[in-house]
């Protein structure tokens, strides 16, 4: 079984990228089960004001306007092709099972010895929606985004360059969010996805020698 990467691919941390696409050619990729018992009931717990806590997403981002997001670990891309990726506050409520949840996917799935440049608990409460828009920033373009849903409902519809798709609970995907791509959440639940991009390490120039302590 391949290694899985350390946990220093998770902290903080300021490196130079090569400007390339990782166009996976499908609009998604199934990528199997993914043990997240212990993820999903720390999200059970997060509280109403945990999930308003920051708009990060939602100021950078006006496609997430009616979303609500806990964030992990976050770069908006500024200074491109050099990244800077902070710790933020959801790190301290989610990290210690979100943490087994990338691991688990890495290690079965991609090479080690990348990192992690955002990660985040999305939600999209019932009767909301996120227009149709293609990730643009070149920093989207260098990774694999990958999807977990944690909650969902039979009336969400995901749609990728104009088809739509039903992910399921406990298994991991990843998107092509270099394709056109909307949420509509029609049901009476809200639809929560953990998500997070992984940089591989063959588009990473230069890596901090000392990255900084999570606390």
């Amino acid at each position: 079984m391949q290694k899985s990467p350390s946990l220093d691919a998770f902290f903080a941390w300021r490196g130079l990228i090569y400007d390339t696409k990782m166009d996976i050619e499908a609009s998604l990729k199934d990528l199997g089960p993914v043990e997240i018992g212990r993820l999903s009931e720390a999200v059970v717990g997060l509280s109403p004001a945990n999930w308003s806590a920051q708009r990060i997403r939602q100021n950078e981002y006006e496609v997430h306007s009616q979303t609500e997001s806990v964030v992990l670990v976050f770069t908006d891309g500024a200074g491109w092709p050099e990244l800077e990726v902070r710790k933020e506050q959801g790190w301290s409520l989610l990290a210690d099972t979100a943490v087994p949840v990338m691991h688990d996917i890495l290690a079965a799935h991609y090479p080690a010895g990348g990192t992690i440049i955002r990660s985040m608990m999305a939600k999209l409460p019932a009767g909301n929606i996120i227009k149709p828009h293609v990730d643009r920033h070149p920093s989207f373009h260098a990774g694999h985004r990958i999807h977990v849903p944690i909650t969902t409902n039979s009336r969400v519809r995901f749609m990728i360059d104009g088809r739509p798709h039903q992910l399921s609970v406990g298994r991991a995907y990843e998107v092509n969010n270099q394709k056109n791509h909307s949420v509509m959440n029609k049901g009476t639940e809200d639809r929560i996805t953990f998500i997070f991009d992984y940089l591989p390490p063959e588009v990473m120039v230069q890596r901090p020698s000392d990255p900084r302590d999570q606390g």
